[in-house]
């Protein structure tokens, strides 16, 4: 398990756990990230935003809270 800045482009993996106060838990889960979802990464340059594709949309992130987002990988697709 790792979190989320650290994947490279184009891999993949599943949530497994989201940590942070309750405002940003609240402001992450209603955007459609929640433990369980699969998600790819489009694009991770280093001090930029993070890009990922989920549930048919893509999502800009703040590299710094991509850090609570903990995603197992090598898991089987559904």
């Amino acid at each position: 398990m790792t979190s989320l800045n650290n994947l490279q482009m184009n891999a993949e993996g599943v949530i497994a756990s989201i940590n942070g106060d309750t405002r940003y838990l609240s402001r992450i889960t209603s955007i459609g990230l929640t433990p369980g979802c699969r998600i790819r990464v489009m694009k991770n340059d280093k001090n930029r935003p993070l890009l990922v594709y989920s549930r048919d949309t893509i999502i800009a992130l703040n590299r710094n809270e991509c850090g609570n987002i903990m995603v197992e990988t090598g898991v089987g697709k559904k």
